[in-house]
């Protein structure tokens, strides 16, 4: 009786801790959207307030439209996340699957290149990626904000597919390779499927990095037609400096699509996270499969 009273407070101390976290991360999001459905034309409230009624829905027409064009800041977002977050899932696994398949020599010193690259600042690569789009013709273009995408946009993603393949057996790598498979049929029908939850978890990483790029658009785009949804939501800042229900509606565009995928996908994403732990945790397995 007494393990079975210790065991239910230790869960219910656990749910307690977890419930505090829930209150402390869900606050600020609860407060903005209960802002930005505050009427413009009332004065801001002196204590905090919680959806109260009357609600100004009409807020958000103002945010994508009244004051600049976010609704064409946000459809050009759209466009960008579109071909950038399938690009980056390719590429990086194409390059996370090779690293998987070289001797373990080249798998050290190419895992060890990622984590030196992770160590470089992104403002040191700001000026040479200038000249180089440039020079090229993709200043003020969608292109430049897409060209990393066909890089993996980040070792990190690289490494985790890299982990993510040695999970499969290299025996069956060798079988599929003495049946006649091409490493591109591999990497479909074998890396990928095994790999599914780190699929999903790149996808949202890349979104959440794509979404909420505001140097890349602010460094390579001229027209203003072709602004992204962070710079749009700068501008507004500084033409609506007072109107914070507007400014708070923005922001809920800009955070919502964020929040739903994270929901949409949090399991993924936590399998990815004790799959990845499981990997670190069994050495030997992996030096064995990377013979």
């Amino acid at each position: 009786m007494m393990k079975h009273d210790a065991k239910l407070l230790r869960k219910l101390t656990t749910w307690a801790w977890l419930g505090a976290l829930v209150v402390v991360f869900a606050f600020p999001l609860v407060w903005m959207l209960s802002y930005s459905l505050r009427p413009t034309t009332e004065p801001p409230p002196n204590r905090l307030e919680f959806l109260a009624p009357p609600f100004a829905f009409e807020n958000y027409l103002i945010a994508l439209d009244r004051y600049v064009a976010l609704g064409r800041f946000l459809l050009n977002s759209l466009v960008v996340v579109v071909v950038a977050v399938p690009l980056t899932v390719v590429t990086a696994s194409w390059a996370g699957f090779a690293m998987s398949q070289l001797s373990k020599r080249a798998q050290v010193f190419l895992f060890g290149l990622c984590l030196a690259w992770l160590l470089v600042p992104p403002p040191t690569v700001w000026v040479p990626r200038f000249l180089f789009f440039v020079q090229i013709g993709w200043i003020d273009s969608f292109a430049a904000l897409i060209a990393p995408a066909a890089m993996g946009a980040s070792p990190f993603y690289v490494m985790l597919f890299y982990l993510a393949c040695l999970r499969v057996s290299r025996e069956v790598y060798e079988s599929a390779q003495v049946e006649g498979a091409s490493p591109l049929r591999i990497w479909y029908s074998i890396a990928l499927p095994a790999a599914w939850p780190c699929v999903i978890t790149v996808a949202m990483l890349a979104f959440t990095f794509f979404w909420n790029d505001y140097v890349s658009p602010l460094l390579y785009l001229r027209s203003p037609s072709n602004f992204t949804l962070p710079v749009g939501l700068e501008t507004l800042q500084q033409l609506a400096q007072s109107n914070y229900p507007v400014l708070m509606a923005a922001a809920v565009i800009m955070v919502a699509p964020i929040v739903l995928l994270f929901a949409l996908t949090q399991r993924f994403f936590l399998q990815e996270q004790i799959d990845l732990v499981r990997t670190v945790r069994a050495p030997n397995q992996i030096e064995g499969r990377t013979r």
